[in-house]
Formats: structure tokens, C-alpha cells, sequence
């Protein structure tokens, strides 16, 4: 935070309660010379990372299904997203992060991962950057079920399926989660799958 064109004046703490969410008043120098005070609500709610599990001798993907409640309060008739695997950092490393994640959400123990980009997926309202990676699964990795943490209260549903009808799912509709756009198109453009 060492832009000279940016004074932060303020910053007001509106809930403490999952995640931090704050009114920021700050000064803003414009292109033309002149200061603009303006005001943002800002959540923050740390960073995260995201996979891309996919099997290229089989063409297929490993992706999630579960609830997510802003979803549905925003059109989704059933609430249900189909997603990568994904989670929050919580303090680890992004590699640690997801390899730990994938076990949990998916059952799948994999070993190695390739990091392909960082993606703030919200600018506008929120701090998050994700950590998007790929990785490389197949039967032999599979230790568990899957299916997220009973004291997370996840309830999550494991997808395995052809790569070329999840890519589909995008056109249709069916997947509008943007960090697994962002992967699918990725596995496309590099003939991952």
C-alpha cells in the first residue's frame, strides 16, 4: 500500500462475525490533478486456492457440487454450485492449502501441483486472490470418499466427468462459478485433457 495517489482517512469496522467487512474512506487523486474522497465497503475474507483435477489418460475432471447460500439468494433455483475444489488458506501455503483441500473435499491424495495463475475474483468488494492450480489424479489416488468436514459443515458432491461435457456446461449455464471457468478454459487453450 504504497500508492501515493491513495490516502486511506478512515476505516470502520461494520461485522467481525465470519469474515471482516469494513467501511474504508479514502482520498483518491485523479488523472486530472483533483482529490476525490470516496467510501467502499471492503470484506475480507483472506485468500484462497483452487484445482483443476484432471485425469488425461481417462479425459476426464474431478469436480464439486454444494450448497452456497449467496448463490441462491441470487437467482439459483436450488442453490446448488458445481465448482473446482477449492478453499481458504487459512494461514498454510497455497500448494499446502490445496493438496489439503483436495484430500478433504474430493478423497483424492495427490502428490503434486502445478500453480497456473493468481485471480482476484471480486475486485470491486472483496481482498480474496486466488491461487488457481491443476494436478494430475487418477484411481490409485483415491484414499477416502470425500465430501468436505463434518465440522465445517460441508456436504459436498463429488463429480467425476469427460472434460469436453464440463467444458460444454459453461455455454449451457450449468457452471457460472468463475474460478472454474477460469481452469476449464485453461485446460482447454493447453490441451490438458
Amino acid at each position: 500500500m504504497n500508492n501515493p495517489n491513495i490516502k486511506i482517512q478512515q476505516t470502520d469496522l461494520l461485522s467481525d462475525d465470519w469474515y471482516l467487512l469494513n467501511k474504508v474512506t479514502f482520498d483518491f487523486l485523479r488523472k486530472d490533478g483533483k482529490w476525490v474522497t470516496q467510501k467502499r465497503e471492503v470484506y475480507n475474507r483472506g485468500n484462497g486456492a483452487g484445482i483443476l483435477l484432471y485425469n488425461k489418460e481417462q479425459k476426464t475432471i474431478i469436480l464439486t457440487r454444494q450448497f452456497r447460500l449467496p448463490a441462491y439468494l441470487n437467482g439459483s433455483e436450488t442453490g446448488m454450485v458445481i465448482e473446482v475444489c477449492a478453499g481458504m488458506l487459512d494461514q498454510d501455503h497455497p500448494e499446502q492449502c490445496i493438496i489439503r483441500e483436495t484430500e478433504e473435499e474430493t478423497g483424492y491424495r495427490i502428490k503434486s501441483v502445478q500453480k497456473i495463475m493468481e485471480a482476484y475474483m471480486s475486485p470491486g468488494a472483496i481482498t480474496e486472490i486466488l491461487h488457481l492450480f491443476i494436478g494430475e489424479y487418477d484411481a490409485s489416488m483415491k484414499v477416502h470418499d470425500g465430501g468436505g468436514l463434518e465440522h465445517e459443515q460441508e456436504e459436498i458432491e463429488i463429480i467425476e466427468m469427460i472434460f469436453y461435457d464440463a467444458y460444454q456446461m459453461i455455454a449451457t449455464g450449468e457452471i457460472k462459478d468463475a474460478k472454474t471457468i477460469l481452469l476449464l478454459q485453461y485446460a482447454k487453450i493447453n490441451n490438458l485433457v
